[in-house]
């Protein structure tokens, strides 16, 4: 796995991940006949909200985002984008998982969508969503919030007298 870290997104970061947005579903959307040069980039900017996204940083420069969006029923995972050369190294799982991880602590739900025929359904699926429904472009998956492991006690050290 490369090298990454994981920081709180800003207002500044709204161009770069919108582009970044672009290049990667370019290919699903041509696919599915929905691919807009202008369109792609500005559902992003118009869905930006700083305070609920990260960004991910390989080597110091921007390699995807994630966006975890509280709504009255569940957390909506959003705008979860990873460089193309950086895919299959393991970066989008260990993201998803340390988010899914903070929503089993909280009991929450996660909602999501994603393109028909995505590469990201199989990843979506080992972490545990379900299909709710779909529609010609979007499959609906949820998550339900798994039980957190309950610590196991340990054994006392040193000898327990028996009385007579």
């Amino acid at each position: 796995m490369a090298d990454w870290e994981i920081r709180q997104a800003s207002a500044a970061d709204v161009e770069a991940v919108a582009e970044l947005r672009a290049v990667v579903l370019r290919a699903d959307l041509e696919r599915l006949g929905r691919y807009d040069e202008r369109r792609v980039r500005q559902r992003l900017r118009d869905g930006f909200t700083p305070a609920h996204t990260w960004v991910v940083e390989a080597a110091g420069a921007l390699a995807g985002c994630v966006a975890l969006r509280p709504a009255a029923d569940a957390h909506w995972l959003e705008h979860f984008y990873l460089d193309p050369a950086l895919q299959g190294r393991g970066i989008g799982s260990a993201v998803l998982s340390m988010l899914l991880e903070r929503c089993d602590r909280d009991g929450t739900p996660v909602r999501l969508n994603v393109l028909r025929g995505s590469r990201a359904l199989k990843l979506y699926a080992r972490h545990g969503f379900t299909v709710e429904s779909e529609d010609p472009v979007d499959v609906f998956m949820i998550r339900r919030p798994q039980p957190q492991p309950q610590p196991q006690p340990q054994p006392v050290q040193g000898s327990v007298a028996v009385g007579h």
